[in-house]
């Protein structure tokens, strides 16, 4: 919250003058303190009020719930289902301020909106620009301001959707943490501040000065609420080392540098009469070090876990699944355990392989998680079903709490026409941005307002099959004309409207038609509908993408044949899709005018289809599969009874295929095709 109504002031000085102890950032706002122009600068950046006023709300249209557990479990809200929402974040957002407001996120405690948030956006690593040294150096600065910007919107609306006393935590490196420090040191001026040094693997060995740590900023109002981590215990590698003299139990460490004959004793017990276990428990709960350690070192870790390679970020073989940028359970238990209680509502708006999600709901709190990428919503979706109740993944199988799939931004219309009319009449509204505000002008019932105009949503499913003509809008302007503004909206199916114009000029008013589906008329927007992108190979997987608007589900127009090959220089036969056909039908500026192949995104697999749920077993990008002849490759072995094949377009959109071993058709030899001849 940034501003009181002058309602909301005087009901704060009311509670003040009758000695009530309000938390700091209600005081803070009331007798804000003197603010100085002294702020981080660059071309595009928005005033606050401007991105929170001009953001679209779009609306949640639900997919499909997942899961059978108790929903209410842990959380005292009863009905409450836990959120993936598939979209742009920032308009996503928008949408779940609104929920705040209307009191649909609420803690056990009583506080309304997000106790906690955690997000690890892109780190702006792209250069898609090359030069002179001195055009790129300019080029890295456009592409730094326009990413600060990306972020600063979304944390703009991602301090409004916090509780009064809830946290943030934002996970960076080197390349713009610096930025990000000045602008978030703008936007939560007297909140308290801690940085925590990640240290995550040395990466980029033999270069200048390799990165060996990330950054994670968290921020919160200095009564909000904290509990400090747990300390860590000290490792294998030094407990495993103690040895015992008259002053306690030491290990040893560095050559001093008198000859380098001798080590250096570090002793962690003075007490020589212990034994071994009882002198590491005493040290373990003495132990100074700083509270947000998470691992010793990658290579402990390795040998902890069987000398499997856990890679850069270091989360474990049971944990892994195989999404770039992953993060260990471990890191966000000390996060979500120290800055959230059980029921507690946790958000990350950029999801990724769903890590905040998977220890928020082995933690008990209740969880929205939000991604632009259908790669990560496919990740996340297999990964909360197939939960272990332990970090890390360990233990027995953990069933989740019910989690519903929402889409934000892009819609599939055949569902929508099934909707019973108040919740078609809901959903249109909440579409174009419109207020539910039901009123009577000149004696037609109106639905409610865009802005201060006059919004009508029409009723497609009368009896008697009504349509929206020219004699439809003579009718109405005979009714209200003179009584509305100077611009009237209808909200309507596209297929109930006879007419192919945006708007209708009748005297002084201008009736527009708000079709369904459709993506926007720029008549009425700053900026022209854009779809969010989805990658083409794994190195676009963490790119900053942002949508404007909404569009519908259109299916591309795909052509396989379904072979069995040998694997090229093997004997081994594989399960071979060649691509024939792709060609996307997004409504999208020239996406249907782009060549064949040239909008797909990603085949992904499934190789043994239960019937219900996609679960993805395997992702193949279309710049692998182009460089393969465009044929995707699968082993035979793992085909099971069904497998699932999803094609998927750069803007989203799927096609989908259920195919079986025996549809994959072996490719007769030269050899044997003359012999059949």
């Amino acid at each position: 919250m940034t501003h009181l109504t002058d309602h909301q002031r005087q009901h704060i000085i009311e509670l003040l003058e009758q000695g009530e102890d309000l938390p700091y950032d209600y005081k803070h706002l009331l007798f804000p303190p003197e603010r100085k122009e002294y702020e981080l600068v660059y071309a595009g950046k928005e005033r606050e009020e401007d991105i929170l006023a001009e953001t679209m709300a779009v609306p949640f249209q639900p997919i499909k719930t997942f899961g059978n557990g108790d929903s209410s479990a842990g959380s005292g809200q009863g009905g409450w289902r836990n959120m993936l929402i598939f979209g742009d974040n920032l308009q996503a957002m928008k949408t779940l301020l609104k929920w705040k407001e209307a009191g649909r996120l609420v803690n056990p405690d009583g506080s309304r909106g997000v106790k906690l948030i955690y997000i690890d956006p892109p780190f702006a690593t792209k250069k898609d620009f090359r030069g002179k040294n001195e055009e790129i150096a300019y080029q890295d600065k456009v592409v730094g301001a326009r990413f600060v910007e990306f972020l600063r919107k979304r944390l703009v609306v991602l301090r409004e959707l916090l509780s009064w006393d809830g946290s943030i935590y934002i996970h960076l490196d080197s390349r713009k943490s610096h930025y990000l420090k000045i602008v978030l040191d703008e936007l939560l001026p007297t909140w308290d501040f801690a940085e925590i040094v990640w240290v995550c693997g040395l990466m980029g060995a033999g270069q200048f000065y390799p990165k060996a740590h990330e950054t994670i900023f968290c921020y919160k109002p200095q009564d909000g609420y904290f509990v400090p981590p747990p300390r860590l215990g000290y490792s294998t590698r030094i407990t495993g080392a103690l040895r015992r003299d008259e002053n306690g139990w030491y290990y040893e460490r560095g050559r001093e540098s008198s000859g380098g004959n001798s080590f250096l004793k570090t002793y962690i017990c003075d007490d020589p009469t212990l034994s071994k276990e009882e002198a590491i428990a005493r040290a373990n709960e003495q132990r100074p070090q700083p509270a947000w350690s998470v691992w010793i070192g990658k290579r402990e870790l390795a040998k902890t876990f069987n000398d499997f390679p856990v890679g850069t970020y270091a989360y474990t073989k049971a944990e892994k699944v195989g999404y770039p940028t992953q993060k260990p359970e471990a890191l966000l238990q000390r996060i979500i355990q120290a800055s959230s209680a059980r029921g507690d509502i946790v958000l990350d708006a950029f999801a990724g392989s769903g890590t905040t999600l998977a220890v928020a709901e082995k933690l008990g709190r209740r969880w929205i998680g939000i991604d632009c990428g259908k790669l990560a919503i496919y990740t996340i979706q297999k990964r909360m079903l197939n939960l272990r109740e332990q970090i890390g993944n360990k233990g027995r199988p953990l069933t989740p709490r019910p989690f519903t799939l929402y889409h934000a931004g892009l819609y599939d219309f055949s569902t929508l026409k099934r909707l019973p009319w108040e919740e078609w009449r809901r959903f249109g509204l909440l579409l174009f941005q419109c207020r539910d505000e039901p009123h009577i002008v000149g004696g037609v019932q109106l639905d409610g307002y865009r802005g201060a105009d006059d919004v009508l949503v029409f009723n497609h499913l009368l009896e008697g099959g009504v349509v929206l003509d020219y004699g439809f809008i003579d009718d109405l302007h005979n009714q209200i004309g003179g009584k509305v503004g100077s611009r009237f909206f209808i909200i309507a199916p596209a297929a109930s409207v006879a007419f192919l114009e945006d708007y209708i000029d009748k005297g002084r008013t201008r009736y527009y038609i708000l079709r369904i589906p459709y993506s926007i008329i720029n008549e009425l927007h700053s900026r022209d509908f854009e779809a969010i992108t989805q990658p083409v190979d794994e190195s676009q997987v963490n790119e900053t993408v942002e949508a404007v608007g909404f569009d519908f589900i259109r299916l591309p127009e795909v052509a396989c044949d379904y072979l069995v090959k040998p694997r090229p220089g093997e004997m081994i036969n594989e399960a071979v899709i060649h691509i024939k056909t792709f060609k996307s039908k997004a409504m999208v500026k020239r996406a249907t005018q782009r060549s064949n192949w040239e909008t797909l995104s990603m085949v992904m697999v499934d190789y043994d289809y239960d019937g219900e749920v996609f679960a993805l077993d395997a992702v193949f990008y279309a710049a692998d599969i182009e460089k393969n002849g465009w044929e995707v490759r699968l082993p035979l072995e793992s085909l099971g009874e069904r497998v699932m094949i999803i094609y998927m377009d750069i803007y989203g959109n799927e096609y989908r295929e259920i195919k079986t071993a025996g549809d994959f058709r072996p490719v007769k030899t030269n050899a044997e095709e003359a012999a059949n001849a």
